[in-house]
């Protein structure tokens, strides 16, 4: 039916069109195939509701829609301007912009299926290239946020401790300590800009999302990022960020660790700001990031997760059963984490057992990626059952050993394994894949569990809608902006107005500040494109691997470029909506 629907729409626009356009322009704004939504299959068909339709056309799509039910009524649409039905004549510019305008509303409601928002489910892996399962024989694991999934609680103590720490040992102001931890106010992929102390949302253009702009806790006027950027929106690569997202004026903040530390950012600027008090943006950021490192160093967020394992570990048995899984498939497991092995060893043994170490071929703790992946620097050493340094020589990395730092040339000399044998999940794009990827070419797979949340949204009975009809009513604009008369320009006027109130309206859908990690109003965030150039998969955690066969293939969705037709089965067909072993997780959620 949607290739029917896609023909006839065709045909009728190239026969009645104002003027030549051609068929690449209705693809799906997707810059590079970086997208944020792609299984949402409705809004494949969201250029094709850009078109317009004559009403004898609607009454047939509307016939074949139903396939011999009863047909609804022709009800009158009422717009701002005045009631028409979809059949007024061209009076005049006025009542032919919003007779389009009606038709097109009622089109974008056809097109969207019964159930559009049940289709896509948060266990789903997702893939940006070709990865065959049968093929993988040696699976690698980051620890944390990785294997060990924390709860939200453990932000609010690194935050606590941290914002402690710059009033207790580096003599901030007491006032600070007023300020509780606002758990949805800052999100991942973010970028601050230290010389002016703003937190913001890049795209993947280095362009900033106007809108996303914060000092302190309070957004900036649009005019104003335009004054302080010199009139531009546009970031220089040179200062957005080098190859780790630490640039000489701006920084990216990529983990789930680093949560807390915008929002402290955020805060601290906001009290300076609120009190009238004069102070160093860089000073501060320099101040908050070693406040935030020490709650590292010094070992507390080992200490409060280890005294209460239950309290900040999710889903510990989901990570026993991937491991399991695996093991009893014949793979060969390795772990490389960056944390010391007493913490990894309780964590361990709460989600898989007092044998944990039997799962594993190789353990590397307190590896210092990403130097770990790029140097060959550090040897390895190997720690004795206490967790003491040996002093050995290392010529081998033996089963049921746990070895600390080294370097990933050794690892590989050792090991022997390489390419795309090798599948490593891990939660940090820069410090765990990047080098994986792009230096030693084996499989990555990202572990981004905000896509729990994201596809809630996406689920959702308004975000629906609203998306859709946000990109019919950009096509309805592309279109019609040839009608210059002053009657046309105010009807567009409106149309503007109400197509920033649904950019707004599906923004704060995801996050009231900054919306999604994955997009801004159309294009992929800066985020985005770093998963997509550093990820072979992409998935909400470890566990979304017990919904697929250990032979099964991954195949990108082929998303059309601005030049291409859009062929909407193409999108459909390719890539699958709903994962198809979900049955198998029943037993363990």
């Amino acid at each position: 039916m949607i290739c029917w629907i896609r023909s006839t729409t065709w045909d009728w626009f190239n026969e009645h069109r104002p003027f030549p356009l051609h068929q690449g322009a209705y693809s799906r704004e997707l810059n590079g195939g970086e997208e944020e939504n792609r299984d949402l299959g409705f809004e494949s068909n969201c250029r094709l509701a850009a078109m317009p339709l004559p009403a004898e056309s609607l009454s047939t799509l509307e016939a074949q829609r139903q396939l011999g039910s009863q047909k609804r009524p022709e009800v009158p649409l009422t717009v701002t301007g005045g009631s028409y039905c979809s059949t007024a004549l061209k009076a005049d510019n006025r009542t032919y912009l919003w007779t389009r305008y009606n038709e097109m509303k009622r089109l974008v409601h056809d097109l969207i299926p019964p159930g559009v928002c049940n289709l896509l489910n948060s266990s789903t892996i997702y893939s940006n290239n070709e990865v065959s399962l049968a093929e993988v024989d040696i699976y690698g694991f980051d620890y944390d946020y990785t294997l060990a999934l924390y709860s939200n609680a453990l932000n609010t103590m690194i935050y606590n401790t941290a914002r402690d720490f710059l009033i207790e040992h580096f003599r901030y102001p007491e006032g600070i300590r007023k300020y509780d931890y606002i758990p949805n106010f800052a999100a991942r992929g973010l970028h601050y800009d230290i010389q002016k102390g703003l937190l913001m949302k890049i795209d993947a253009f280095h362009y900033i999302q106007m809108g996303t702009v914060y000092r302190g806790l309070n957004p900036v006027p649009d005019d104003e990022v335009l004054r302080l950027y010199g009139g531009t929106q546009h970031v220089p690569l040179h200062q957005v960020s080098g190859f780790y997202g630490k640039g000489p004026k701006v920084k990216q903040f990529m983990d789930i660790f680093s949560i807390p530390e915008m929002t402290l950012l955020a805060v601290a600027n906001d009290f300076f700001i609120s009190n009238d008090i004069e102070y160093d943006p860089e000073h501060l950021y320099k101040d908050v990031s070693e406040a935030v490192g020490m709650v590292h160093v010094k070992g507390y967020m080992y200490k409060w997760i280890m005294q209460d394992l239950e309290k900040y570990i999710l889903r510990g048995d989901e990570t026993y059963a991937v491991l399991h899984r695996l093991v009893s498939h014949g793979k060969k497991l390795f772990l490389i984490t960056n944390s010391p092995f007493s913490f990894v060893d309780k964590g361990m043994k709460y989600m898989v057992g007092k044998d944990w170490r039997g799962f594993f071929d190789v353990i590397i703790v307190q590896a210092d990626k990403p130097h770990f992946f790029n140097d060959c620097v550090k040897p390895f050493r190997r720690l004795d059952g206490n967790g003491d340094l040996q002093w050995d020589k290392i010529n081998s990395l033996e089963k049921g050993q746990i070895y600390k730092q080294g370097n990933l040339y050794d690892f590989l000399r050792l090991t022997g394994w390489r390419g795309s044998r090798v599948l490593y999940f891990g939660d940090h794009l820069y410090s765990d894949l990047a080098d994986l990827m792009l230096r030693h070419g084996w499989r990555t797979g990202a572990i981004v569990p905000e896509l729990e949340l994201e596809t809630r949204v996406v689920n959702t009975e308004q975000y629906a809608q609203s998306l859709t009809w946000l990109q019919a009513l950009t096509g309805l604009l592309e279109r019609m902006q040839m009608h210059r008369d002053s009657q046309s320009m105010e009807v567009l006027q409106e149309w503007m107005k109400e197509r920033e109130e649904l950019r707004l309206r599906t923004k704060n859908l995801f996050n009231p500040q900054f919306g999604s990690i994955f997009r801004t109003c159309h294009n992929p965030t800066y985020f985005s494109r770093r998963l997509c150039r550093f990820s072979d998969l992409y998935m909400a955690s470890i566990s979304c691997l017990l919904n697929y066969d250990l032979s099964y293939t991954f195949y990108p969705r082929r998303t059309p470029l601005q030049h291409e037709a859009p062929l909407w089965m193409d999108q459909l067909c390719t890539g699958c909506m709903k994962t198809p072993f979900l049955e198998e997780m029943a037993h363990i959620r």
